[in-house]
């Protein structure tokens, strides 16, 4: 990895970071949100800091969709250098796709279950424990990963036509909020709409994340031709993501999937996650293309800083799996009635500071002469 990729590192290790604060805070104090869906009401906080916490978390799955898609683009020029075939490159993606979506059903959904056995049904009111068969975010990686093979032979201004159609287009498919309880075929849940079918419950659907792949792959292409350049760009855009996001939210309109519930900040700021909406996109990535920027900055300056959330950052599926059992494990060593909203961050902290060595020593294995192949892969 050069010099110039290692903010896409740092920024990663931040997402994975968020990211563990909102898994600390479904599965220790029990105060998640029931999520922010196309139909049906906004999550509402009984404070300013429950509604931050999830708000803070909000640019993690974004932000893992478009570093995805940054790093297949990367890989692929890297290996064509070294003269693999179209097909062989097709095959790894394929390959690690498929274990992605294994890994779904294999061990997230299993500490899913232990979080379900020690709190309420989540989201309220919806079947819990053997009930369903949850399809997550490692299914939509996966299935996006399979997908975005498709556009690995495009050049970066077909990558920007596809990002707008998908975007735009996307967002015109999704029912209007009053459909929330309308049947929809699996199939319609599995690539496009989130929701309960029969005895699935799908909260990434594949498609409306693919835009953000696309995008991962454009942002690449800018990297190998001037990385300087491309990360300036990224905070231009960003600032302009932000922008377009106010416009779009105060209208209420094309672009929201659900209007705001009112008029305050936090109704301004609350927004369809399930599936991303554009206002969710743009709010998420503008962030995070403002924050890369700053890791780049700081990477140049104070490149030691920036460490810990590389080792994160190196090994983003092992935290993955890991942070899920070790925060279950927490949350059922405390019981059922959880923790206060300031009593969680405690746990999530020393939650990080357990899973920092482990993952030093796992990329530090998985990068040795002696690593296990699977090591590797993974």
């Amino acid at each position: 990895m050069t010099n110039r990729l290692q903010p896409l590192d740092a920024l990663r290790g931040f997402i994975i970071v968020a990211m563990a604060l909102d898994h600390a805070n479904l599965f220790i104090a029990h105060q998640h949100s029931s999520g922010e869906f196309w139909g049906g009401p906004f999550p509402t906080y009984t404070s300013n800091l429950g509604f931050l916490t999830r708000f803070a978390t909000h640019v993690a799955a974004p932000g893992f969709f478009f570093l995805m898609g940054a790093g297949m683009l990367l890989f692929t020029l890297s290996r064509r250098e070294k003269g693999w075939s179209a097909w062989r490159i097709a095959g790894h993606f394929l390959l690690r796709g498929s274990i992605l979506i294994a890994l779904q059903f294999l061990l997230e959904n299993r500490a899913w279950a232990l979080s379900l056995s020690n709190a309420p049904a989540y989201p309220p009111g919806q079947p819990s424990g053997p009930n369903f068969t949850y399809y997550g975010v490692l299914y939509a990686l996966g299935g996006a990963m399979i997908l975005g093979i498709l556009l690995l032979h495009l050049k970066p201004r077909r990558l920007l036509e596809i990002t707008l159609i998908l975007a735009i287009g996307l967002e015109l498919l999704i029912p209007e909020p009053a459909m929330v309880r309308e049947a929809f075929p699996q199939i319609a849940r599995l690539l496009l709409i989130p929701g309960f079918s029969g005895d699935i419950l799908v909260y990434y659907p594949i498609l409306p994340w693919m835009k953000l792949l696309a995008f991962g792959m454009l942002f690449a292409y800018w990297l190998r031709d001037d990385a300087k350049r491309a990360y300036r760009l990224g905070l231009r855009l960003g600032i302009i993501f932000l922008a377009l996001f106010m416009v779009l939210r105060l209208a209420g309109g094309f672009g929201n999937l659900q209007a705001a519930p009112g008029n305050g900040w936090a109704d301004l700021l609350n927004v369809v996650k399930y599936p991303p909406s554009l206002t969710f996109s743009l709010l998420t990535m503008g962030i995070n293309l403002i924050i890369l920027y700053a890791f780049y900055r700081l990477y140049e300056a104070r490149q030691k800083w920036l460490s810990p959330l590389m080792v994160f950052g190196r090994v983003p599926l092992f935290f993955y799996i890991a942070h899920l059992f070790l925060y279950a494990g927490i949350g059922l060593w405390i019981g059922p009635g959880g923790t206060s909203l300031p009593e969680m961050y405690p746990y999530w902290l020393l939650g990080l500071l357990f899973l920092l060595p482990l993952s030093w020593l796992y990329g530090r294995a998985r990068r040795s002469k002696a690593g296990n192949l699977v090591l590797r892969f993974l």
